[in-house]
């Protein structure tokens, strides 16, 4: 309102998709988007763990948590360096999906996201933001890790010499101090993405290429 916008001018995200401030807060705005970790809920929320994500929770302790908003969660772990990942079911990404769904998730600190399968082009997307897709090699470990809100993930096998569509494991440790792995599938699928992923995503990749 202070920047004289008009109350009827606050209409869409999409009609800000110049402004990553505005865009980014829309990521995961969706009303009906549902998070398995608050069950109950519809929208863009999540649980945040006291200030940052505990690097460690020690056996038998109740850690705080509190639900808020995906993007105010995200700043939070942004700004205590704790990347993050998403865990998704069928079909990730299907719908009208543009480009800023995969900028968002990028500028929100996610560093992967792990489904069951992806839609095409927004698999292509997050690549192309430097984001890394994977999916579960056993659809039925899905279920192990869809609501563990109190668990902290590892992503094991991702170094320098990255293949197309190699396997690499997920390494859950829960709050109560046991662990467990789960095979994933890095769905970076010809040689080029490889290149736009390590590269941070196609406009870093791009920029290289200018100044080699």
């Amino acid at each position: 309102m202070e920047n004289k916008v008009e109350f009827a001018d606050f209409n869409s995200y999409g009609s800000r998709r110049g402004n990553d401030r505005v865009m980014t807060r829309g990521t995961f705005a969706n009303v009906r988007i549902k998070n398995l970790m608050v069950p109950g809920s519809e929208g863009g929320v999540t649980l945040q763990w006291g200030t940052h994500a505990p690097s460690r929770v020690e056996e038998g302790a109740s850690p705080s948590s509190s639900v808020t908003s995906i993007y105010d969660a995200a700043a939070v772990y942004q700004n205590h360096s704790t990347p993050t990942i998403i865990i998704g079911g069928e079909d990730y990404g299907m719908g009208s999906s543009r480009d800023w769904a995969a900028k968002g998730t990028n500028l929100l600190g996610v560093k992967a996201v792990i489904t069951k399968s992806f839609e095409r082009i927004h698999r292509s997307n997050l690549v192309g933001m430097g984001v890394l897709p994977c999916n579960f090699v056993n659809k039925a470990d899905y279920d192990k890790v869809k609501d563990l809100a109190d668990a902290t993930f590892d992503l094991v096998g991702i170094d320098n010499d990255l293949k197309p569509q190699q396997q690499a494991t997920l390494r859950v440790r829960k709050a109560d101090g046991s662990s467990f792995d789960v095979p994933v599938v890095v769905r970076i699928d010809t040689p080029v993405e490889k290149d736009y992923y390590r590269s941070g995503g196609i406009l870093p990749y791009v920029l290289t290429q200018i100044l080699a």
